[in-house]
């Protein structure tokens, strides 16, 4: 993994093992759960997962990028203009925290340290 660059790219989903079974049927993608509200997937070309949501799905991907200093790369964001939208939490495997770039657009960084 490499700091700054894309690693990983979350959609989301109302129903998840109909969306599992989707992918799988149609593209051929394997899932690993973590829990009943996340699946991952791999076999994609690039790793990523689906995300249980209840809410209107507007936007459904959200690009992840790695960094493994959260607290650095988050006050670099700020300093160019960018706002947390979501600060930094864990899950299993690490950490990351959502932002909001000038365009609007929402975007996460993690990382695994």
């Amino acid at each position: 993994m490499k700091n700054n660059q894309i690693n990983y790219i979350e959609f989301k989903a109302k129903d998840l093992e109909k969306t599992k079974t989707f992918y799988h049927q149609c593209f051929g993608w394997d899932f690993t759960d973590y829990g009943p509200a996340y699946a991952a997937f791999s076999e994609s070309g690039l790793a990523g997962g689906f995300a249980k949501t209840e809410e209107d799905i507007v936007n459904g991907a959200l690009v992840v990028l790695y960094n493994e200093d959260l607290e650095s790369i988050k006050n670099k964001i700020t300093a160019a203009g960018g706002n947390i939208s979501k600060d930094i939490f864990s899950f299993p495997g690490g950490q990351r925290f959502h932002f909001i770039d000038p365009a609007g657009n929402e975007l996460a960084v993690w990382s695994d340290k």
